[in-house]
Formats: structure tokens, C-alpha cells, sequence
């Protein structure tokens, strides 16, 4: 589940009109709703799109305390304590970056972010309020190392967009096995048709899902990933 940050605004959209839908439309998450706290999403007030993929890109694969500190060392090269500008952050060299503890695969990443942002790929935050939640996606998955997921978390904690369901988030899948009592985690092309009837208040839904495998504790462990199905081996001809 996405790590919290600081200095946050609450939820720009009326959660109580969602909360109200989803209670009608789906019993078993209305269950959840009902023993949950009330929904409180908190988007960042002080990041630039770029910022915060910089902050995503630096967070990736890496556990929280660790990417922390790799980040903070990331800052201290802009001013102000702020992340440097895209144009600051190409003058910094390879060795100095891997110093601070990104990789060479995040170094490639966040170059191509800055060099995206200055070309314009990476909107502004005026532009990206004004884009539908595809165009974003569509837009920003063209950075190197920035995927789907990324740009959904973007989405919720960022633009505070009320619609999203990230299908490929490992928490909102288990939530969703755990509510639904399900073996295992769904696919996510079942994730996606089953949360057609939350619209138009997807994000909602998915944070009730988190707060499900809050609510399970240690038994949300028997929730396993399906097994990949078995390759036949292709009879061999014979000469």
C-alpha cells in the first residue's frame, strides 16, 4: 500500500456521495465501509508533477526508511530544500547520483523524467488537472521507469482523481480476495469488469480494499498469487 507523506490537503470530491453508492451497489464492501474509519484521502499540496514521479521513481522496490533517506540525499542537490529542476538534476554525473544510492536503472529514470519535463511531455500541474485520467496515462508511462501503477498512484495522491482503480496494486487485489472471499488474488482484467459497478467512484472503493487487509491482520497471509499456468512441452518431431 502507498506510504504516507508529508504536507497534505484532504480529498478535493465528496466522499460521502461515494461512500453512499458504493454502500448500495456492493453489499460485501459496504460490510467493510461500515467497520472501517471514514475515508480520508490525502493528496500532496506542494509537488509539481514532476516531483512527485521524481519521489515515485526514487521510492521503487525499495523499502520506505531506505527510500527516505535516498530521496533526502536526492533534495539536498536542489535549493531550498525542494528537489533540483529538471535542468539541475541533468548537470549532476552519474557517479554522484549512484553515490546518493539510486541505481543505474532509477539514474537512467530520472534523467529521462527531467529530460521529459523540458520537452514538455511531463505537464505542469495546470495542464495535468485539465488531462482525463488516460491522456495521464498515456502521457506518462513514455517516461523510462514509470509504469501504469506509478501514474494511478499519481492520480489518487497527487491529482486526488475520484475514479481510479489500480488493478496491478498487490494490496487492492488481496483487499478485494479478503472481501469477496476469495483463495487467491483475481487477475486483473477480473478486478477491472468487477469494479465497473463502483464507478464513477473507483478511488474510493480501492481505499476500502486497503483498509480490508488492514482489517485482516495476520490472515491476510492465506491470500496467495495464483500459481502461472504450466507450459505444455510441444511433441517433438520426429525425423
Amino acid at each position: 500500500m502507498p506510504e504516507a507523506r508529508p504536507e497534505k490537503l484532504s480529498s478535493p470530491f465528496d466522499h460521502k456521495a461515494a461512500i453512499e453508492h458504493l454502500s448500495k451497489v456492493d453489499r460485501r464492501l459496504a460490510r467493510v465501509i461500515a467497520k472501517s474509519t471514514e475515508f480520508s484521502l490525502k493528496i500532496d499540496s506542494a509537488q509539481s508533477p514532476y516531483e512527485s514521479l521524481l519521489q515515485a521513481i526514487t521510492y521503487q522496490s525499495i523499502a520506505g526508511k531506505a527510500a527516505r533517506v535516498i530521496f533526502s540525499r536526492l533534495q539536498t542537490l536542489g535549493t531550498n530544500g525542494r528537489s533540483p529542476t529538471p535542468t539541475e538534476l541533468l548537470r549532476v554525473r552519474a557517479p554522484k547520483l549512484r553515490k546518493i544510492g539510486l541505481s543505474f536503472a532509477k539514474i537512467a529514470a530520472v534523467r529521462d523524467l527531467a529530460q521529459k519535463t523540458i520537452e514538455g511531455v511531463v505537464p505542469t500541474l495546470e495542464d495535468a488537472e485539465k488531462m482525463s485520467d488516460q491522456e495521464l496515462v498515456d502521457r506518462l508511462i513514455s517516461v523510462r521507469g514509470i509504469g501504469a501503477w506509478t501514474v494511478e498512484m499519481f492520480l489518487i495522491f497527487r491529482l486526488g482523481r475520484p475514479d481510479v482503480l489500480p488493478i496491478h496494486d498487490y494490496g487492492v487485489q488481496k483487499g478485494f480476495a479478503l472481501t469477496y472471499r476469495k483463495k487467491s488474488i483475481p487477475k486483473p482484467r477480473e478486478l477491472a469488469a468487477f469494479g465497473e459497478r463502483w464507478r464513477p467512484w473507483r478511488t474510493v472503493a480501492s481505499w476500502y480494499l486497503w483498509r480490508a487487509v488492514e482489517h485482516a491482520g495476520k490472515s491476510a497471509r492465506k491470500i496467495t498469487k495464483p500459481r502461472p499456468a504450466k507450459k505444455r512441452k510441444k511433441p517433438s518431431k520426429r525425423r
